[in-house]
């Protein structure tokens, strides 16, 4: 493969998983402010085959061919000549779009630097994993100390991080998982974990001030009645039913406002001294990227599903 060339896969078409194609493409150039990254790992987040599936098709309407990703983990490549902060073999994390391939560009401020004790494996989980937790409890949900807190979905991507960060609030935590995943949410600190499969949450939780949904549907619809009147609602998958919120006394929110650099910083630093802990899931060769979004469309497992473009 020349220097100018890359592997990426590239979709041509709405469908399912099988339109999802390796191919060899042209690397991208950086412009003047902008970072070109060698990806190490990029993240697989349920958004990725939403779009691909066709459903948001009005939210994010797409020019085929297209590569899919947004964030990812990898070594800067090259920058460009306005770019004053990160320099070629520094190790960061951060929004990549076009991130299933061998490399991405992305703006300056889009990136941050990794310190030396987080891997590139672990920083991949954090862009769509920790700050969307963050977003969902502080920023959106207004926990404080004292509260309590249901997460659902609280083995996966977000809610792993959604637990560690309530109990380091001073919340109290419920979390729902699968029967295989009710130890590990226990172990990072859930004070409650109802195996969704065979207890109903909504007859078990009374009184929360927040709940973090990260799953809709259904367990959206049951939700609304846990809540104490004046308590909130994130949906970090869709725009929440503002009739039930109204009918319950509660409030919904769905991306009102987002995490920032700052945010992302406080969470590296987290990370850094341990009070943060995570857990990747399946990781897979970017030539298997239609098997990793199948495995992602079960909705199971456990951490972010991971694809590594040099595996």
């Amino acid at each position: 493969m020349t220097q100018n060339k890359m592997q990426a896969i590239q979709v041509d078409r709405y469908g399912d998983a099988d339109v999802l194609e390796l191919r060899e493409t042209n690397r991208p150039q950086p412009q003047e402010n902008e970072v070109l990254v060698r990806i190490a790992f990029a993240a697989m987040i349920p958004l990725d085959w939403k779009i691909r599936n066709g459903w948001l098709e009005q939210v994010f309407p797409i020019a085929f061919p297209y590569i899919p990703g947004f964030n990812a983990s990898g070594i800067v490549e090259a920058v460009g000549s306005k770019v004053a902060t990160l320099q070629p073999g520094d190790r960061v994390f951060g929004e990549l779009r076009g991130s299933y391939a061998q490399y991405a560009v992305a703006k300056e401020d889009a990136l941050v630097k990794l310190p030396d004790s987080i891997s590139l494996e672990d920083a991949a989980a954090i862009k769509a994993g920790a700050d969307s937790a963050w977003k969902a409890l502080f920023l959106e949900g207004d926990l404080q100390s004292g509260q309590r807190v249901l997460v659902h979905a609280a083995a996966g991507g977000v809610g792993q991080f959604a637990v560690q960060l309530a109990k380091w609030k001073g919340a109290t935590v419920i979390g729902t998982a699968s029967a295989d995943n009710l130890e590990f949410v226990k172990s990072i600190g859930a004070d409650v974990v109802i195996d969704y499969r065979s207890e109903d949450f909504s007859q078990l939780v009374k009184e929360v001030d927040l709940v973090v949904d990260t799953v809709g549907g259904d367990t959206e619809q049951r939700s609304w009645g846990v809540l104490k009147r004046g308590g909130i609602l994130v949906s970090l998958v869709g725009d929440p039913d503002a009739e039930q919120a109204a009918a319950h006394g509660v409030r919904a929110k769905f991306n009102t406002v987002f995490a920032t650099r700052e945010h992302l910083l406080q969470i590296v630093d987290l990370l850094v001294d341990g009070t943060l802990k995570m857990e990747t899931g399946h990781v897979y060769p970017l030539s298997e990227a239609g098997e990793a979004q199948r495995f992602s469309e079960q909705r199971r497992g456990r951490g972010r599903i991971l694809l590594n473009p040099e595996a």
